[in-house]
């Protein structure tokens, strides 16, 4: 087992982007074919390396009807899947009284329903790899409260509890399932966040490595959860947070 994904056919969702769009660039680095599937693709266009094995689809995740057809054109175009990256999501923060219900459930169709789908769908591309990884794009939002919303943490603990099912019941199939959980990262869904300078403050004082991380620190676990290297690490959620779900006073 090398530290290698030469070989490897990934499907990253969200990956135009913050985080899907460095993991995007860890995989071909590293040998991967990438598909990447989000609402425009055209972004991603001279942001990677190695853009021969990095094919695109563009459509809305949310639609069931496009998670049946991305699928089948996996079928047709490589009859197996090595690993499939769950990252595509998106926020509204507001206290909980201030959220419709429509907004709500826009949340849970985006974050949760979504990846749920898409995962079910793609169990028997995993299970034709033989060796397959599902790594799941969570949040420390869904281990504690972060005043992100709380239907935004609803979602990543439903993804976090999930995963541990899912590495229980298809460990049968080699497939490993494991999420990742970041802290803020410097992204565009967090940059709302960041802008502030109260908010910020708070957020580096209750981080041990007194800083925000950025998208290639969670890309690095990315990869390596990919790997055959990790190959006896299943029903993880590992937080990329720079110590701070660890830390007390």
């Amino acid at each position: 087992m090398s530290w290698t994904l030469q070989g490897k056919k990934a499907l990253i969702t969200g990956g135009t982007k913050g985080i899907g769009l460095a993991i995007a660039r860890e995989f071909l680095e590293s040998g991967a074919e990438v598909l990447v599937v989000a609402r425009n693709t055209k972004t991603i266009q001279g942001k990677v390396k190695n853009s021969a094995n990095l094919f695109t689809h563009e459509g809305d995740l949310s639609n069931p009807d496009f998670r049946n057809r991305l699928t089948q054109k996996i079928y047709e175009n490589w009859g197996r899947l090595d690993i499939l990256v769950n990252n595509v999501g998106t926020n509204l923060r507001k206290k909980f009284t201030d959220y419709t219900d429509a907004e709500i459930r826009q949340l849970f169709e985006t974050n949760l329903f979504s990846m749920v789908q898409l995962t079910h769908l793609c169990h028997t591309l995993l299970k034709k790899s033989g060796h397959a990884s599902v790594i799941n794009i969570a949040s420390v939002a869904g281990m504690v409260d972060v005043q992100s919303g709380p239907p935004y943490g609803m979602t990543k603990a439903a993804i976090i509890q999930l995963t541990k099912h899912l590495a229980a019941e298809w460990s049968a199939d080699h497939i490993r399932v494991n999420a990742i959980s970041p802290w803020y990262i410097e992204t565009p869904l967090a940059q709302p966040v960041l802008s502030q300078q109260d908010r910020l403050e708070k957020i580096i004082s209750r981080t041990p490595m007194g800083r925000v991380g950025k998208p290639e620190e969670v890309a690095s676990l990315a990869a390596y959860l990919a790997m055959d290297k990790s190959s006896y690490i299943t029903g993880q959620n590992i937080a990329v947070d720079g110590g701070f779900s660890v830390k007390g006073l």
